[in-house]
């Protein structure tokens, strides 16, 4: 049964002192970390990112509260792309001009 708790989260594992932060997952400059490089993540391609899609990051990280997004994976950043690629459609459609920040 402790097993079965355990697995579900609600187990009585180990218990962190209170006013210690949660761990972060670490990258360790590893395997995944160069196929997710590759892919189009990682802070390389942060820096690639227009100011529409850094925009969408500070949303995430300070009012949704999703953490640091100064090292999104691939996927992630895929997802973001999507959402401004969104916004800029409803602009257009809307306005009838063209978003006032370039994509890049």
């Amino acid at each position: 049964m402790d097993s079965l708790k355990n697995a579900m989260g609600m187990g009585g594992g180990e218990k962190k002192p209170e006013g210690q932060a949660p761990e972060q997952g670490s990258s360790g400059g590893g395997f995944m970390d160069k196929v997710n490089s590759m892919a189009g993540g990682g802070k390389e391609s942060e820096k690639n990112e227009d100011y529409l899609d850094k925009g969408i990051d500070m949303v995430q990280e300070k009012i949704l509260g999703q953490g640091p997004q100064d090292n999104e994976s691939a996927i992630e950043q895929a997802k973001d792309e999507q959402m401004s690629d969104f916004i800029r459609g409803q602009y257009k459609s809307a306005s009838g001009k063209e978003f006032p920040i370039a994509d890049k």
